[in-house]
């Protein structure tokens, strides 16, 4: 039997074991490769679910349970609007200021998205040595203006907003410190960490403005394993092949996570990367979107294009691209 990895279940074992998952006749969109949020048909609007689990980071874990849950939401051109969370306190650490703290985080994150929290479960657990919390989120969209993940279509623009990884920069300066530490200066790894707020892991603006300009035919949150892996979902759920060009010179690279995965020896491609979000747009829209991100300050990047049928990822310089097996800063935590 062989022994999994750090990270994320590979897709192949995934697909099995979701074939074993009963559906019912309201589940617009359930358990599939590639697709990060459920879909559930209401009398009037459709309600769309998400969950996931932080367990990378550690400071601010709060803050991220909620951006990292409703950016799910947000891609499917839903609106954010509950949260629930269960938190995992080890036995070790458990403390009244510590439950207090994640607590805060949530409330501060839930506010800055007029999201309401609506329910959940905290314990002492045995077993752990951090703490661990799982989020879901829940919010609605009206029926005609759904997005899957899986809606590419050949001819359509490839964008990224602001830049990748972002997310691993931050967590690998708040988590990694000491590790960094030879190679940068004090202040340069709090600013790497301040990017956690600022621009920040939320991808909630960034998919309203591209669902306001339209043409959008998809939106995907690259998280484990980066831009590369959400590249390959946005692929196989769409059944398209993927033409990008992921040159290492390229500004969608942030100099400064680039600068810390490779003074830790990782592919920025492969680090998990929320705070950019991936879409593809109608080639007749791609200006449009352009400009639209313009005018709201985001920064956006053209990969490539949508080439044809055919679940693949290629990039027009060096070929073929693998799938990552897990995403790169796991390996740093095992």
């Amino acid at each position: 039997m062989t022994r999994l990895p750090v990270g994320k279940l590979p897709p192949e074992p995934l697909a099995d074991l979701m074939a074993l998952l009963p559906g019912g006749s309201r589940v617009v969109l359930g358990p599939s490769v590639g697709e990060d949020a459920a879909v559930i048909d209401m009398p009037d609007r459709y309600l769309v679910a998400k969950i996931d689990p932080i367990t990378f980071a550690t400071d601010e874990i709060g803050w991220y349970a909620v951006h990292i849950n409703a950016n799910d939401i947000a891609t499917t051109g839903a609106t954010p609007l509950w949260f629930m969370a269960t938190l995992l306190l080890p036995e070790a650490r458990a403390t009244t200021a510590l439950a207090r703290s994640i607590f805060e985080q949530i409330a501060a994150a839930c506010r800055s998205l007029s999201v309401a929290v609506v329910g959940g479960h905290t314990e002492i657990t045995y077993g752990i040595d951090r703490p661990i919390v799982v989020g879901s989120m829940l919010g609605e969209v009206a029926k005609d203006r759904l997005i899957r993940t899986g809606g590419a279509q050949p001819g359509d623009v490839i964008m990224l907003t602001k830049g990748a990884p972002l997310e691993a920069t931050a967590i690998l300066a708040r988590e990694k410190r000491e590790a960094l530490l030879p190679f940068f200066s004090a202040e340069e790894i709090d600013r790497c960490a301040g990017l956690l707020h600022d621009p920040g892991i939320s991808v909630v603006r960034d998919a309203q403005v591209a669902t306001a300009a339209g043409g959008v035919t998809s939106m995907h949150d690259p998280t484990e394993g980066g831009v590369l892996t959400g590249l390959w979902e946005l692929s196989e759920a769409s059944g398209c092949r993927l033409e990008v060009d992921l040159s290492p010179d390229h500004p969608r690279w942030l100099p400064e996570g680039k600068a810390i995965c490779e003074a830790l020896g990782l592919d920025p491609a492969g680090a998990i990367a929320s705070g950019a979000l991936l879409l593809t747009v109608q080639a007749d829209h791609a200006e449009q979107s352009r400009r639209a991100f313009e005018r709201a300050g985001i920064a956006v990047h053209v990969l490539g294009r949508v080439a044809g049928q055919g679940a693949d990822v290629v990039d027009v310089r060096r070929g073929a691209l693998a799938r990552p097996a897990r995403d790169e800063i796991a390996r740093l935590f095992e």
